[in-house]
Protein backbone atom coordinates (compact mmCIF):
# COMPACT_ATOMS: atom_id res chain seq x y z
CA UNK A 1 0.00 0.00 0.00
CA UNK A 2 0.91 3.78 -0.44
CA UNK A 3 1.26 6.06 2.21
CA UNK A 4 -2.35 7.34 1.24
CA UNK A 5 -3.91 3.65 1.44
CA UNK A 6 -1.33 3.12 5.37
CA UNK A 7 -3.40 6.68 6.31
CA UNK A 8 -6.49 5.68 5.03
CA UNK A 9 -6.26 2.24 7.16
CA UNK A 10 -5.01 3.77 10.38
CA UNK A 11 -8.26 5.84 9.85
CA UNK A 12 -10.41 2.72 9.32
CA UNK A 13 -9.06 1.17 12.40
CA UNK A 14 -9.64 4.36 14.68
CA UNK A 15 -13.03 4.40 13.59
CA UNK A 16 -13.67 0.84 14.43
CA UNK A 17 -12.09 1.55 17.58
CA UNK A 18 -14.40 4.49 18.12
CA UNK A 19 -17.68 2.45 17.14
CA UNK A 20 -17.11 0.10 20.04
CA UNK A 21 -16.12 2.85 22.51
CA UNK A 22 -19.05 4.83 21.69
CA UNK A 23 -22.10 2.70 20.28
CA UNK A 24 -21.95 -0.59 20.68
CA UNK A 25 -23.68 -1.59 23.60
CA UNK A 26 -22.77 -4.88 25.20
CA UNK A 27 -23.87 -4.53 28.65
CA UNK A 28 -26.78 -2.71 28.82
CA UNK A 29 -29.34 -3.04 30.84
CA UNK A 30 -33.10 -3.03 30.19
CA UNK A 31 -35.15 -2.18 33.38
CA UNK A 32 -39.07 -2.67 32.60
CA UNK A 33 -40.83 0.64 32.67
CA UNK A 34 -37.70 2.92 33.01
CA UNK A 35 -35.90 1.86 29.61
CA UNK A 36 -37.55 3.66 26.61
CA UNK A 37 -38.69 1.18 23.92
CA UNK A 38 -38.44 2.96 20.93
CA UNK A 39 -40.79 1.99 17.57
CA UNK A 40 -37.92 1.91 15.10
CA UNK A 41 -34.07 2.54 15.15
CA UNK A 42 -31.06 2.59 13.66
CA UNK A 43 -29.32 -0.69 13.12
CA UNK A 44 -25.46 -0.82 12.61
CA UNK A 45 -21.68 -1.68 13.41
CA UNK A 46 -18.37 -0.10 12.31
CA UNK A 47 -18.56 -1.00 8.37
CA UNK A 48 -21.44 1.80 7.94
CA UNK A 49 -19.13 4.34 9.81
CA UNK A 50 -15.83 2.81 7.76
CA UNK A 51 -18.19 3.29 4.19
CA UNK A 52 -19.30 6.68 5.59
CA UNK A 53 -15.71 7.84 6.43
CA UNK A 54 -14.32 6.10 3.11
CA UNK A 55 -17.35 8.63 0.95
CA UNK A 56 -15.49 12.03 3.15
CA UNK A 57 -12.37 11.29 2.24
CA UNK A 58 -12.86 10.77 -1.58
CA UNK A 59 -14.78 14.46 -1.27
CA UNK A 60 -16.79 13.77 -4.20
CA UNK A 61 -19.45 14.31 -2.10
CA UNK A 62 -22.38 14.39 -4.56
CA UNK A 63 -23.70 10.86 -6.88
CA UNK A 64 -20.73 9.12 -7.27
CA UNK A 65 -19.02 5.32 -7.10
CA UNK A 66 -20.79 4.26 -4.03
CA UNK A 67 -24.38 5.57 -5.30
CA UNK A 68 -23.91 3.69 -8.48
CA UNK A 69 -22.98 0.43 -6.30
CA UNK A 70 -25.66 1.03 -3.94
CA UNK A 71 -28.06 1.01 -7.17
CA UNK A 72 -26.19 -2.21 -8.52
CA UNK A 73 -26.75 -3.90 -5.62
CA UNK A 74 -30.22 -2.98 -4.82
CA UNK A 75 -31.53 -3.72 -8.48
CA UNK A 76 -29.67 -7.44 -7.86
CA UNK A 77 -31.17 -7.83 -4.50
CA UNK A 78 -34.77 -6.89 -5.51
CA UNK A 79 -34.06 -8.83 -9.59
CA UNK A 80 -35.00 -5.38 -11.18
CA UNK A 81 -33.59 -3.76 -14.59
CA UNK A 82 -33.26 -0.38 -13.15
CA UNK A 83 -32.97 1.50 -9.73
CA UNK A 84 -32.10 5.19 -8.89
CA UNK A 85 -31.27 6.53 -5.97
CA UNK A 86 -32.86 9.56 -4.62
CA UNK A 87 -32.50 11.57 -1.62
CA UNK A 88 -35.62 10.40 0.31
CA UNK A 89 -38.91 8.40 0.08
CA UNK A 90 -40.82 11.57 -0.41
CA UNK A 91 -38.75 12.03 -3.66
CA UNK A 92 -39.10 8.82 -4.69
CA UNK A 93 -42.46 8.57 -4.60
CA UNK A 94 -42.69 12.16 -6.46
CA UNK A 95 -40.78 10.81 -8.86
CA UNK A 96 -42.68 7.79 -9.73
CA UNK A 97 -46.14 9.77 -9.92
CA UNK A 98 -44.10 12.55 -12.13
CA UNK A 99 -42.73 9.74 -14.42
CA UNK A 100 -46.24 8.91 -15.73
CA UNK A 101 -46.86 12.38 -16.65
CA UNK A 102 -44.13 12.36 -19.16
CA UNK A 103 -45.23 13.72 -22.93
CA UNK A 104 -42.92 10.57 -23.87
CA UNK A 105 -45.76 8.29 -22.99
CA UNK A 106 -48.29 9.78 -25.45
CA UNK A 107 -51.63 8.42 -25.06
CA UNK A 108 -50.89 6.78 -21.36
CA UNK A 109 -49.69 10.52 -19.91
CA UNK A 110 -51.43 11.17 -16.67
CA UNK A 111 -52.39 14.80 -17.64
CA UNK A 112 -54.37 17.47 -15.20
CA UNK A 113 -58.00 15.98 -14.32
CA UNK A 114 -56.84 12.61 -14.84
CA UNK A 115 -57.75 10.20 -12.22
CA UNK A 116 -55.54 7.41 -9.64
CA UNK A 117 -57.12 5.44 -7.43
CA UNK A 118 -55.21 5.56 -3.76
CA UNK A 119 -56.35 5.36 -0.29
CA UNK A 120 -56.86 7.53 2.74
CA UNK A 121 -55.57 4.99 5.69
CA UNK A 122 -51.63 5.80 5.06
CA UNK A 123 -48.75 7.99 4.57
CA UNK A 124 -49.37 11.69 2.67
CA UNK A 125 -46.57 11.45 0.52
CA UNK A 126 -48.57 8.60 -1.18
CA UNK A 127 -50.99 11.34 -2.02
CA UNK A 128 -49.06 14.73 -2.09
CA UNK A 129 -47.76 14.15 -5.79
CA UNK A 130 -51.14 13.11 -7.29
CA UNK A 131 -52.99 16.65 -5.55
CA UNK A 132 -49.67 19.01 -6.66
CA UNK A 133 -49.20 17.90 -9.84
CA UNK A 134 -53.28 18.56 -10.45
CA UNK A 135 -54.40 14.81 -10.86
CA UNK A 136 -57.21 13.60 -8.70
CA UNK A 137 -57.05 11.01 -5.80
CA UNK A 138 -59.95 9.04 -5.78
CA UNK A 139 -59.96 7.23 -2.21
CA UNK A 140 -61.32 3.56 -1.92
CA UNK A 141 -61.84 2.37 1.78
CA UNK A 142 -59.79 -1.01 3.28
CA UNK A 143 -59.93 -3.93 4.88
CA UNK A 144 -59.89 -3.60 8.77
CA UNK A 145 -56.90 -7.16 9.15
CA UNK A 146 -54.81 -6.50 6.48
CA UNK A 147 -55.22 -2.15 6.62
CA UNK A 148 -54.84 -2.31 2.80
CA UNK A 149 -56.85 -1.43 0.52
CA UNK A 150 -60.39 -3.51 -0.19
CA UNK A 151 -60.00 -4.67 -3.66
CA UNK A 152 -63.46 -5.30 -3.88
CA UNK A 153 -63.97 -1.09 -4.01
CA UNK A 154 -61.65 -0.94 -7.04
CA UNK A 155 -64.43 -2.19 -10.38
CA UNK A 156 -66.47 0.86 -8.57
CA UNK A 157 -63.60 3.81 -7.86
CA UNK A 158 -62.80 3.28 -11.94
CA UNK A 159 -64.08 6.05 -14.03
CA UNK A 160 -63.18 7.01 -17.99
CA UNK A 161 -60.40 9.15 -16.16
CA UNK A 162 -58.56 6.46 -14.33
CA UNK A 163 -54.83 6.24 -15.22
CA UNK A 164 -53.27 4.63 -12.35
CA UNK A 165 -53.33 3.03 -9.20
CA UNK A 166 -50.74 4.02 -6.48
CA UNK A 167 -50.89 1.85 -3.33
CA UNK A 168 -48.25 1.29 -0.36
CA UNK A 169 -47.64 -1.81 1.05
CA UNK A 170 -49.10 -0.94 4.76
CA UNK A 171 -46.75 -1.37 7.33
CA UNK A 172 -45.11 -4.16 5.52
CA UNK A 173 -48.22 -6.38 4.98
CA UNK A 174 -48.09 -6.40 0.63
CA UNK A 175 -52.05 -5.48 -0.48
CA UNK A 176 -53.38 -7.92 -2.68
CA UNK A 177 -51.41 -7.72 -5.70
CA UNK A 178 -52.67 -10.46 -7.97
CA UNK A 179 -56.22 -8.56 -7.68
CA UNK A 180 -54.74 -4.91 -8.25
CA UNK A 181 -52.02 -5.90 -11.01
CA UNK A 182 -54.95 -8.03 -12.32
CA UNK A 183 -57.56 -4.61 -12.20
CA UNK A 184 -54.87 -2.88 -13.80
CA UNK A 185 -53.99 -4.91 -16.63
CA UNK A 186 -58.15 -5.25 -17.60
CA UNK A 187 -58.20 -1.39 -17.71
CA UNK A 188 -54.37 -0.68 -19.05
CA UNK A 189 -53.53 1.20 -15.93
CA UNK A 190 -50.04 2.40 -14.26
CA UNK A 191 -49.21 0.76 -11.07
CA UNK A 192 -46.85 2.05 -8.73
CA UNK A 193 -46.02 0.32 -5.37
CA UNK A 194 -45.23 2.68 -2.70
CA UNK A 195 -42.91 -0.15 -0.93
CA UNK A 196 -41.32 2.35 1.86
CA UNK A 197 -42.40 0.17 4.48
CA UNK A 198 -41.94 -3.24 3.18
CA UNK A 199 -38.20 -3.93 1.88
CA UNK A 200 -38.00 -7.46 1.88
CA UNK A 201 -41.62 -8.55 2.09
CA UNK A 202 -42.30 -10.96 -0.26
CA UNK A 203 -45.95 -12.14 -2.24
CA UNK A 204 -45.99 -15.28 -3.98
CA UNK A 205 -42.48 -15.50 -3.43
CA UNK A 206 -41.33 -12.25 -5.49
CA UNK A 207 -40.07 -9.51 -3.77
CA UNK A 208 -42.67 -6.36 -3.27
CA UNK A 209 -42.12 -3.27 -5.30
CA UNK A 210 -41.14 -5.47 -8.53
CA UNK A 211 -45.14 -6.27 -9.65
CA UNK A 212 -46.24 -2.80 -10.71
CA UNK A 213 -44.72 -0.49 -13.27
CA UNK A 214 -42.08 1.07 -10.35
CA UNK A 215 -41.80 0.87 -6.90
CA UNK A 216 -40.32 2.59 -4.40
CA UNK A 217 -38.47 3.03 -1.28
CA UNK A 218 -37.71 4.94 1.75
CA UNK A 219 -34.42 4.85 3.47
CA UNK A 220 -35.27 7.38 6.11
CA UNK A 221 -33.95 5.75 9.88
CA UNK A 222 -37.13 4.05 11.37
CA UNK A 223 -37.21 2.00 7.92
CA UNK A 224 -35.82 -1.82 6.81
CA UNK A 225 -32.71 -0.58 5.95
CA UNK A 226 -31.35 3.28 6.56
CA UNK A 227 -29.08 6.30 5.02
CA UNK A 228 -30.64 8.54 7.22
CA UNK A 229 -32.27 10.11 4.53
CA UNK A 230 -32.63 8.22 0.94
CA UNK A 231 -35.20 7.01 -1.42
CA UNK A 232 -34.86 4.89 -4.58
CA UNK A 233 -36.99 3.97 -7.53
CA UNK A 234 -37.28 0.67 -9.58
CA UNK A 235 -38.52 -0.38 -12.67
CA UNK A 236 -38.12 -2.80 -15.48
CA UNK A 237 -39.25 -0.56 -17.85
CA UNK A 238 -36.26 1.35 -19.93
CA UNK A 239 -38.20 4.32 -21.24
CA UNK A 240 -39.30 4.99 -17.26
CA UNK A 241 -36.31 5.00 -15.97
CA UNK A 242 -35.01 7.47 -18.32
CA UNK A 243 -37.82 9.32 -17.59
CA UNK A 244 -37.30 9.10 -13.56
CA UNK A 245 -33.71 9.64 -14.09
CA UNK A 246 -34.05 12.86 -16.16
CA UNK A 247 -36.22 14.70 -13.67
CA UNK A 248 -34.47 13.70 -10.94
CA UNK A 249 -31.83 15.26 -12.70
CA UNK A 250 -33.03 19.32 -13.57
CA UNK A 251 -35.29 17.48 -16.27
CA UNK A 252 -32.26 17.42 -18.60
CA UNK A 253 -32.53 15.18 -21.67
CA UNK A 254 -29.32 14.23 -22.00
CA UNK A 255 -28.27 11.07 -20.25
CA UNK A 256 -25.00 11.00 -19.16
CA UNK A 257 -24.09 9.88 -16.45
CA UNK A 258 -22.86 12.48 -13.83
CA UNK A 259 -18.52 13.52 -14.96
CA UNK A 260 -19.82 11.99 -18.35
CA UNK A 261 -19.90 13.77 -22.13
CA UNK A 262 -21.31 12.86 -25.12
CA UNK A 263 -22.64 9.75 -24.45
CA UNK A 264 -24.72 9.02 -27.27
CA UNK A 265 -22.20 10.86 -30.36
CA UNK A 266 -24.18 13.45 -31.03
CA UNK A 267 -23.87 16.25 -28.59
CA UNK A 268 -23.61 19.14 -30.80
CA UNK A 269 -25.18 17.92 -33.65
CA UNK A 270 -29.03 17.71 -33.09
CA UNK A 271 -32.07 19.35 -33.70
CA UNK A 272 -34.56 19.83 -30.43
CA UNK A 273 -37.79 22.14 -30.22
CA UNK A 274 -37.15 25.36 -31.26
CA UNK A 275 -33.45 25.97 -29.85
CA UNK A 276 -30.69 26.16 -32.63
CA UNK A 277 -29.49 22.85 -34.59
CA UNK A 278 -26.42 21.63 -32.48
CA UNK A 279 -27.70 23.59 -28.99
CA UNK A 280 -25.35 21.25 -26.23
CA UNK A 281 -27.17 18.44 -25.40
CA UNK A 282 -26.37 18.16 -22.37
CA UNK A 283 -28.55 21.75 -21.28
CA UNK A 284 -31.79 20.64 -23.03
CA UNK A 285 -34.43 20.25 -20.91
CA UNK A 286 -37.48 17.56 -21.48
CA UNK A 287 -38.57 17.88 -18.49
CA UNK A 288 -39.83 20.09 -15.53
CA UNK A 289 -37.59 18.49 -13.23
CA UNK A 290 -35.57 19.05 -9.52
CA UNK A 291 -32.15 17.79 -8.41
CA UNK A 292 -33.48 15.17 -6.03
CA UNK A 293 -29.97 13.10 -6.21
CA UNK A 294 -28.89 11.27 -2.99
CA UNK A 295 -25.25 12.49 -1.96
CA UNK A 296 -22.60 9.33 -2.46
CA UNK A 297 -22.50 9.78 2.14
CA UNK A 298 -25.68 8.42 2.15
CA UNK A 299 -25.08 6.25 -0.56
CA UNK A 300 -22.01 4.60 1.61
CA UNK A 301 -23.83 4.15 4.39
CA UNK A 302 -26.62 2.06 2.40
CA UNK A 303 -24.17 0.02 0.62
CA UNK A 304 -23.38 -1.24 4.01
CA UNK A 305 -26.92 -1.89 5.35
CA UNK A 306 -28.06 -3.58 2.10
CA UNK A 307 -25.39 -6.41 3.45
CA UNK A 308 -27.49 -6.42 6.45
CA UNK A 309 -31.14 -6.54 4.78
CA UNK A 310 -31.28 -10.32 5.28
CA UNK A 311 -31.20 -10.55 8.81
CA UNK A 312 -32.97 -7.38 9.71
CA UNK A 313 -35.81 -9.32 7.82
CA UNK A 314 -35.59 -12.34 9.37
CA UNK A 315 -35.53 -10.43 12.95
CA UNK A 316 -38.49 -8.48 12.07
CA UNK A 317 -40.41 -11.26 11.22
CA UNK A 318 -39.38 -12.82 14.70
CA UNK A 319 -40.07 -9.87 16.47
CA UNK A 320 -43.70 -9.90 15.24
CA UNK A 321 -44.53 -13.29 15.89
CA UNK A 322 -43.51 -13.08 19.89
CA UNK A 323 -46.22 -10.41 20.04
CA UNK A 324 -48.54 -11.57 18.12
CA UNK A 325 -48.14 -15.16 20.00
CA UNK A 326 -47.63 -13.14 23.42
CA UNK A 327 -51.29 -11.25 22.79
CA UNK A 328 -53.45 -13.27 20.32
CA UNK A 329 -55.72 -14.42 22.92
CA UNK A 330 -56.77 -11.09 23.49
CA UNK A 331 -59.03 -11.17 20.27
CA UNK A 332 -62.21 -9.84 22.21
CA UNK A 333 -60.38 -6.41 22.84
CA UNK A 334 -58.58 -6.23 19.62
CA UNK A 335 -58.60 -6.90 15.64
CA UNK A 336 -55.35 -8.68 15.25
CA UNK A 337 -53.03 -7.81 12.44
CA UNK A 338 -53.70 -10.07 9.29
CA UNK A 339 -50.93 -11.36 7.09
CA UNK A 340 -52.41 -11.29 2.67
CA UNK A 341 -52.42 -14.59 2.04
CA UNK A 342 -49.90 -15.76 0.16
CA UNK A 343 -47.40 -13.15 1.23
CA UNK A 344 -44.00 -13.14 3.72
CA UNK A 345 -44.11 -9.64 4.81
CA UNK A 346 -41.31 -7.80 6.41
CA UNK A 347 -43.00 -6.40 9.33
CA UNK A 348 -42.54 -2.50 9.60
CA UNK A 349 -44.49 -2.59 12.49
CA UNK A 350 -47.17 -4.71 14.86
CA UNK A 351 -50.53 -3.10 14.28
CA UNK A 352 -54.05 -4.12 16.95
CA UNK A 353 -57.45 -1.74 16.54
CA UNK A 354 -58.78 -1.75 19.55
CA UNK A 355 -62.63 -3.86 19.28
CA UNK A 356 -66.02 -1.10 19.96
CA UNK A 357 -66.49 -3.98 22.73
CA UNK A 358 -63.33 -3.40 24.59
CA UNK A 359 -64.18 -0.99 27.32
CA UNK A 360 -61.22 1.22 26.96
CA UNK A 361 -60.15 4.08 23.77
CA UNK A 362 -57.57 3.51 21.51
CA UNK A 363 -55.99 6.45 23.61
CA UNK A 364 -56.95 5.16 26.97
CA UNK A 365 -54.40 2.50 25.95
CA UNK A 366 -51.30 4.05 24.25
CA UNK A 367 -51.48 6.49 27.17
CA UNK A 368 -50.79 3.93 29.34
CA UNK A 369 -48.22 2.43 27.31
CA UNK A 370 -46.22 6.10 26.72
CA UNK A 371 -46.68 6.12 30.47
CA UNK A 372 -44.63 2.40 30.21
CA UNK A 373 -41.78 4.06 27.68
CA UNK A 374 -43.18 2.23 25.04
CA UNK A 375 -43.58 4.03 22.28
CA UNK A 376 -46.63 4.15 19.74
CA UNK A 377 -47.71 5.53 16.57
CA UNK A 378 -51.22 6.03 15.02
CA UNK A 379 -51.36 4.43 11.67
CA UNK A 380 -50.01 7.46 9.69
CA UNK A 381 -53.03 10.00 8.39
CA UNK A 382 -55.59 7.46 9.68
CA UNK A 383 -57.76 9.16 7.30
CA UNK A 384 -56.14 11.81 5.31
CA UNK A 385 -59.04 13.73 4.18
CA UNK A 386 -59.87 14.66 7.33
CA UNK A 387 -56.42 16.54 7.91
CA UNK A 388 -56.48 20.19 7.91
CA UNK A 389 -54.61 19.82 4.38
CA UNK A 390 -57.64 19.10 3.08
CA UNK A 391 -59.46 21.86 3.88
CA UNK A 392 -58.99 23.79 0.55
CA UNK A 393 -59.63 20.95 -1.69
CA UNK A 394 -63.31 20.57 -2.53
CA UNK A 395 -64.77 17.07 -3.39
CA UNK A 396 -65.92 15.97 -6.29
CA UNK A 397 -62.88 18.40 -8.16
CA UNK A 398 -60.14 18.11 -6.59
CA UNK A 399 -60.07 14.82 -5.03
CA UNK A 400 -63.18 11.45 -5.26
CA UNK A 401 -64.07 9.23 -2.61
CA UNK A 402 -65.60 6.05 -3.96
CA UNK A 403 -68.22 4.43 -1.86
CA UNK A 404 -67.38 5.46 2.01
CA UNK A 405 -64.58 5.33 3.98
CA UNK A 406 -65.85 3.47 7.39
CA UNK A 407 -62.99 1.12 7.79
CA UNK A 408 -60.39 4.18 7.10
CA UNK A 409 -62.57 5.88 10.00
CA UNK A 410 -62.22 2.61 12.64
CA UNK A 411 -58.47 2.89 12.01
CA UNK A 412 -58.28 6.32 12.27
CA UNK A 413 -60.00 6.23 15.77
CA UNK A 414 -58.88 2.74 17.01
CA UNK A 415 -55.91 1.56 15.45
CA UNK A 416 -52.15 2.02 17.10
CA UNK A 417 -48.67 0.13 16.15
CA UNK A 418 -45.53 -0.44 18.36
CA UNK A 419 -42.14 -1.23 16.90
CA UNK A 420 -40.46 -5.18 15.59
CA UNK A 421 -37.77 -3.33 14.37
CA UNK A 422 -34.64 -5.13 14.19
CA UNK A 423 -32.29 -4.06 16.96
CA UNK A 424 -35.38 -4.32 20.02
CA UNK A 425 -34.71 -7.86 22.57
CA UNK A 426 -36.48 -10.15 23.94
CA UNK A 427 -36.71 -7.86 26.86
CA UNK A 428 -38.35 -5.15 25.58
CA UNK A 429 -41.15 -6.76 23.16
CA UNK A 430 -41.75 -9.10 26.30
CA UNK A 431 -42.49 -6.08 28.51
CA UNK A 432 -44.87 -5.15 25.57
CA UNK A 433 -46.64 -7.89 25.85
CA UNK A 434 -47.39 -7.83 29.39
CA UNK A 435 -47.88 -4.06 29.47
CA UNK A 436 -50.68 -4.38 26.89
CA UNK A 437 -52.35 -8.02 28.67
CA UNK A 438 -52.16 -6.24 32.39
CA UNK A 439 -53.62 -2.60 30.92
CA UNK A 440 -56.55 -5.04 29.08
CA UNK A 441 -57.18 -7.39 32.15
CA UNK A 442 -57.41 -4.54 34.62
Amino acid sequence: MNKTDNIKQEIFNKVTEYYKQAHRQTDAVFTEGETPVNYAGRVFNEKEIINLVDAALEFWLTYGRYSKMFEKKLSQFLNVKHCSLVNTGSSANLLAFMSLTSPHLGNRQIRRGDEVITVAAGFPTTVSPIVLYGAVPVFVDIDLETLNIDADRMEPALSPKTKAVFLAHTLGNPFDISRVKSFCKKHNLWLIEDNCDALGSKYKGKYTGTFGDIGTSSFYPPHHITMGEGGAIYTDNKQLYRIVNSIRDWGRDCWCESGVDNSCGKRFSQQFGSLPKGYDHKYVYSHFGYNLKATDMQAAIGVAQLEKLSRFTRQRKANFTKLYDGLRDLNRFFILPKKTAQSDPSWFGFWLTVSAEAGFTRNDLTGYLEQQKIQTRNLFAGNLIRHPVFESLKEGTDYRVAGSLEMTDTVMNNTFWVGVYPGMQPEPLAHIARSIRKFVTK
